[in-house]
């Protein structure tokens, strides 16, 4: 069953980083989003299958799911449309946005199962804009 704390709706390629967050009490999305960079490099060191990009990956979804109260699928779905951080989604309008996710939905051939509008959109840019 997945909820909104469940790391089990990351893809298969971060396998290997689900299994070390798990496996050092970093199960949910509250304790990544705490992560900084100094921190990453620390885990890094402890499990080399960990990469710095998949991590600071999975630290970004965190971002959207704690401070924007985005599903985790929400989540992912900005990030794969470019977008991995507060100030880069303030700086778009949700004209452009869709535009990102409807290349992402083309390229990967496939429509995404969240209801994603413009109102949406919109409602995210704002939060972003009121975070930073």
């Amino acid at each position: 069953m997945n909820n909104n704390n469940d790391l089990d709706i990351l893809p298969l390629n971060f396998r290997h980083e689900k299994e070390f967050l798990k496996n050092n009490n970093l199960h949910d999305w509250k304790s990544i989003h705490k992560l900084n960079d100094q921190q990453i490099n620390h885990l890094l060191q402890m499990k080399s299958l960990c990469t710095e990009s998949r991590l600071k990956k999975i630290r970004a979804i965190a971002l959207f799911i704690i401070e924007l109260k985005l599903t985790p699928n929400q989540a992912s779905l900005l990030l794969h449309a470019g977008i991995g951080s507060l100030k880069t989604l303030s700086t778009l309008n949700p004209y452009s946005l869709k535009q990102k996710i409807g290349r992402l939905e083309r390229r990967m051939g496939v429509r995404t199962q969240s209801d994603v509008n413009q109102k949406l959109l919109k409602k995210w840019i704002k939060m972003s804009k009121d975070l930073i």
